[in-house]
């Protein structure tokens, strides 16, 4: 007779396993499938699709037809890699900007006395009641020849004339550090707020000076945290599109907006696919580091 204590666990641990393989894997695979597929005139827009009423013949001429060309193709067509190298500048100067504002308010949130706490909280996630779409439309706003944030310097007389903001690399890193900020502030402040206070009071006892007690003990103790935050922020906003299209210009093409042109303006399935699936594989690359970094943290804590 099963144990039904060891049935449940059995579940507990299976049931990840099975919403990465339905949400994650089987679309993984069907967009790989038509990567390595042509583009055509026809519905779906893209040949071989595999016939099921022919069987095994059907099954060996649908092989024998996928190809390798569409990945040729993103290799070598520089449109391809400048919107690559466009999207991991403005991640690397995005996160770098995020981690810079955000670990300060992080910081202060966790030293704030617990009555201070909760309104703190609410002011960081705030933005997320209110719609994406709407709240970069406000920047549009902000941002405009004669918006807000023009007016605003030339009332104070730090500026002459109206500057251009909108349709620049500017526009876009404030449109992602503001949407991303809380993504980078509640990871530091979650680690942070766990941090044993006897560590910093044992450090100021041996004579250890602020600055250094933050450099030598807070940081790494905090660690954990900033690398969450960082990968929550760096891998989407590698994808990012509505901020990009909205905010930026021609010179702010990232790859999602390239896979949106190759998707739904040139119904180029295949191709956009082949991007989409080296995207991916670039974005693993971060995970599998972090991943790394975690295991030999936990093995040098045993």
């Amino acid at each position: 007779m099963s144990d039904p204590q060891a049935q449940r666990s059995k579940w507990v641990i299976l049931l990840p396993y099975i919403w990465l393989a339905i949400f994650f894997l089987v679309p993984f695979l069907i967009v790989l499938k038509i990567s390595v597929s042509q583009t055509a005139l026809a519905q779906p827009p893209y040949t071989p699709v595999f016939d099921f009423a022919a069987g095994l013949a059907g099954l060996k001429d649908f092989f024998a037809a996928l190809s390798f060309d569409n990945y040729r193709l993103v290799a070598s067509d520089e449109i391809y890699l400048l919107s690559y190298l466009k999207s991991l500048e403005i991640a690397v100067i995005s996160t770098v900007l995020l981690l810079l504002i955000g670990f300060p308010l992080a910081y202060g949130m966790a030293r704030a006395s617990r009555r201070w706490q909760g309104l703190l909280f609410i002011l960081v996630v705030l933005p997320f009641w209110t719609s994406f779409l709407i709240r970069i439309y406000a920047w549009i706003n902000i941002l405009q020849h004669d918006g807000l944030l023009n007016q605003t310097l030339l009332a104070v007389g730090l500026i002459d004339a109206p500057l251009t903001w909108l349709a620049t690399d500017t526009a876009v890193y404030i449109g992602i550090v503001y949407s991303y900020l809380p993504f980078m502030v509640l990871p530091i402040y979650a680690t942070l707020e766990k941090m044993d206070e006897t560590l910093l009071e044992a450090a100021a006892d041996l004579g250890c000076p602020r600055w250094k007690t933050f450099w030598l003990v807070t940081l790494p103790l905090a660690f954990k945290g900033v690398m969450a935050g960082a990968l929550l922020c760096f891998i989407p906003i590698v994808g990012e599109f509505v901020i990009p299209d909205l905010l930026g210009g021609s010179s702010t093409q990232m790859i999602g907006q390239t896979l949106w042109s190759e998707f739904f303006l040139n119904r180029d399935w295949p191709a956009a696919s082949a991007v989409a699936i080296v995207l991916l594989c670039l974005l693993v690359v971060p995970l599998v580091i972090y991943q790394h970094l975690q295991a030999r943290a936990l093995e040098g804590g045993c």
